[in-house]
This record gives C-alpha cells, structure tokens and sequence, in this order.
C-alpha cells in the first residue's frame, strides 16, 4: 500500500516537470482559436455518430438474435426431428 502511495506522489509531483517542455505547447505545437474550435466541432460531432453506430450495431446484433430463436423454434417443432431411429 505505501509503494502505491509513493509511487502516486512520485507521478503526481514530476508530472508538471515532464509537461514543462517547449514553453508549455503540446505535440500538436502552438495552437489557434480556429484549431480549438475546429476540435470541438470534431468532438460534438463524434458522440452522435458514434452512438448511431452503435445502435445500429445493436440492431443488428438483436435481428440475428431473435432469427436464430426462430429458427431453434420452428426446428423444435417439426416432425422431422421427433423420434429416434
């Protein structure tokens, strides 16, 4: 538990050191309003999308659920497969 602990403080105090490098910019370099905004736009956009996505992922996913209980249902059925030898 203590070498958790110390290894927190360890990060959290030489975080600020590691990020301290080439005047505070990013990898990304120096930025504008316009990439800002550009991002933000990016990021209003993915969340709708991704949640279409995946809903239509889900449909999908549950129309092939409910076709193979059908099936198992209708194969339970039949005459055919009643019986032994």
């Amino acid at each position: 538990m203590r070498l958790v602990l110390a290894t927190a403080l360890a990060f959290a105090l030489l975080a600020p050191v590691a990020l301290a490098h080439d005047g505070g910019e990013g990898t990304y370099g120096e930025t504008s309003d316009k990439v800002v905004t550009n991002a933000g736009f990016i990021v209003i956009a993915f969340f709708p999308l991704f949640i279409l996505l995946m809903s239509l992922l889900q449909w999908r996913l549950e129309k092939r659920k409910y076709a193979r209980k059908a099936a198992a249902k209708r194969r339970a059925g039949a005459a055919e497969w009643h019986g032994g030898w």
